[in-house]
């Protein structure tokens, strides 16, 4: 019976039109509302935004003329070393006196000016034709800039945007105190660099085999930028930077922002 009454009951009001209608809660109404908007700024950013990427690659700090490697023209002893590392030289300067198997003296010479970074003979040394006497970095003045030479991955260096900002980690610098040097890219190499070529551009055949262990990388040039502010004369991401000035061929690691992507692209096929 009783359900026979539920039955008749059901009949008469089957939609429960004379129940009256319970809205949302307005705890319910503000969730929905950020879900919705949430949901439409998501859309917006991923039609109009980007995401930015960086790279890491090794660098070097280098003036943006670069090095030579200086040759013997003569084979012999050396007799006399009259340059010093560190020394600024102009063109035509002695720099090696090597006495010949024919008794005669015979003067190396640099070829272009600038500071000797590196002297590979020594006094009594026995030198052949052709050998490797010293590494002279072109710069002919002592207020010559320094620059970054960014030694990216191939694949990379299509991604690297002109102007770029970088940030550069230098080795002679602790980061945790004074930061990471700023910079921003002034030119990106048009091809792949092999290790002669680097090696004959910084002066070092052994930062030649380092640089392209793996690959071969295409040199990024990098502007640093300049901050009266500190003692070094550059822009740090700290207030101050280190208290004393950089010197070239100085090992870095740098942090290289690439174009953006729109992120969109990554849901298309």
């Amino acid at each position: 019976m009783q359900f026979r009454q539920q039955a008749l009951a059901k009949l008469r009001s089957p939609e429960e039109l004379d129940l009256p209608v319970r809205f949302a809660r307005p705890q319910g109404r503000l969730a929905l509302s950020v879900t919705v908007l949430a949901m439409a700024a998501a859309s917006v950013w991923a039609v109009t935004g980007t995401v930015t990427s960086t790279v890491a690659a090794p660098a070097v700090l280098t003036h943006a003329q670069g090095s030579y490697i200086l040759q013997s023209p003569v084979a012999g002893q050396v007799t006399a070393v009259l340059a010093k590392e560190g020394e600024r030289l102009p063109a035509n300067a002695p720099v090696l006196k090597v006495r010949t198997a024919q008794g005669e003296t015979a003067v190396v010479r640099t070829v272009a000016s600038g500071r000797v970074t590196a002297l590979a003979a020594a006094i009594g040394a026995i030198i052949s034709t052709g050998a490797n006497v010293a590494a002279v970095e072109k710069a002919a003045h002592a207020d010559d800039p320094l620059y970054a030479t960014v030694y990216v991955s191939a694949a990379s260096a299509a991604a690297v945007p002109a102007d770029a900002a970088v940030d550069l980690t230098v080795q002679s610098v602790p980061a945790q105190r004074y930061g990471v040097l700023r910079g921003h890219v002034k030119a990106v190499g048009r091809s792949a660099q092999t290790r002669q070529q680097i090696a004959a551009y910084l002066g070092d055949a052994q930062l030649g085999e380092q640089f392209s262990e793996k690959g071969r990388p295409v040199a990024v040039l990098v502007r640093l930028d300049r901050s009266s502010a500190t003692r070094s004369g550059l822009k740090w991401s700290s207030a101050d930077g280190p208290p004393y000035a950089l010197t070239s061929m100085t090992l870095a690691t740098a942090s290289v922002r690439l174009a953006g992507q729109r992120p969109v692209d990554w849901l298309l096929p």
